[in-house]
């Protein structure tokens, strides 16, 4: 298996960087730099858990520490999970899937990435957007290759180890970017679908200000099918939601801020310039 990524120190932090939040008795929220990774599973149980995401380059031994910490010394998930294979979602995958010899699950869409055979398009340096996106430029493109780790999430849309949870196909930010939905009790891990913070201001990275925004603008490509991958989860009805940027979001303030986020998406997601917009606004 292959990885540049992890070689890379992107110098980007926020204040909640560290923070491992408890937002249902079974689904614990960790803040890596500026990146979220989810653990779905009961605490104290070294078996029966799953990891959402990899976080950014070199945290391996910090994501190795805090579920050791959740779920007891020499733990291994029954599988990753990956919502998309950006940089900041992939950056400790190798070496964690190496430590546990676990099988890596996404959307077939996004396995060219993962499996050495595609990268990313470069971010958009130059899209609307403030410090963040003009520092975009140093973050990773490049698709990692896990070899006979990589394997595609099943047909019927339930997820290995998730036991009552389903795979929900949302594009636009990556072809193949997914979301996970349990409905028992409306929980959503988004990836970055959406996001609860303006991932393309500084500050408001560093201080995790809680604003719903569309996924992060310097990477997104498809920005119709980004609208209609965040109709389809606003249609779910969601009770919290834990995105893959900023604090997860729940109750009223999550089903009014999705419910705008879809009704404005053009003006509070889609940018007025960027290499990826094409005169997309106008489109809807």
């Amino acid at each position: 298996m292959d990885n540049n990524i992890d070689k890379k120190l992107i110098p980007v932090t926020t204040i909640r960087s560290g923070d491992n939040l408890e937002v249902t008795p079974d689904i614990h929220c960790m803040t890596i730099q500026v990146a979220n990774i989810v653990f779905v599973g009961t605490p104290g149980k070294s078996s029966g858990w799953v990891l959402v995401d990899a976080g950014m380059p070199r945290s391996a031994d910090d994501i190795l520490a805090a579920s050791e910490e959740l779920f007891g010394h020499g733990s291994v998930p029954e599988a990753i999970i990956l919502t998309h294979g950006h940089f900041d979602h992939v950056g400790a995958l190798i070496p964690l899937a190496e430590h546990w010899g676990v099988k890596v699950y996404a959307h077939e869409l996004e396995l060219p990435f993962l499996t050495g055979k595609r990268d990313y398009p470069e971010p958009d340096m130059g899209v609307e957007g403030g410090m963040v996106a003009k520092m975009s430029g140093m973050f990773p493109n490049e698709g990692i290759d896990l070899g006979n780790k990589a394997e595609v999430l099943p047909a019927d849309g339930t997820v290995p180890g998730m036991p009552g949870w389903r795979w929900i196909h949302t594009p636009g930010h990556t072809p193949g970017h997914i979301s996970l939905f349990r409905e028992k009790d409306r929980a959503l891990i988004v990836g970055d679908a959406f996001v609860t913070v303006k991932q393309e201001y500084l500050y408001k990275v560093l201080t995790q200000e809680q604003e719903i925004s569309g996924p992060p603008r310097y990477f997104t490509t498809d920005w119709q099918s980004s609208w209609e991958s965040v109709k389809r989860l606003e249609a779910l009805k969601p009770a919290i939601a834990v995105t893959g940027h900023g604090i997860p979001m729940e109750g009223l303030l999550l089903s009014e801020s999705l419910k705008t986020l879809v009704e404005e998406f053009d003006k509070i997601a889609i940018p007025d310039y960027g290499k990826f917009v094409d005169g997309q606004k106008d489109n809807e």
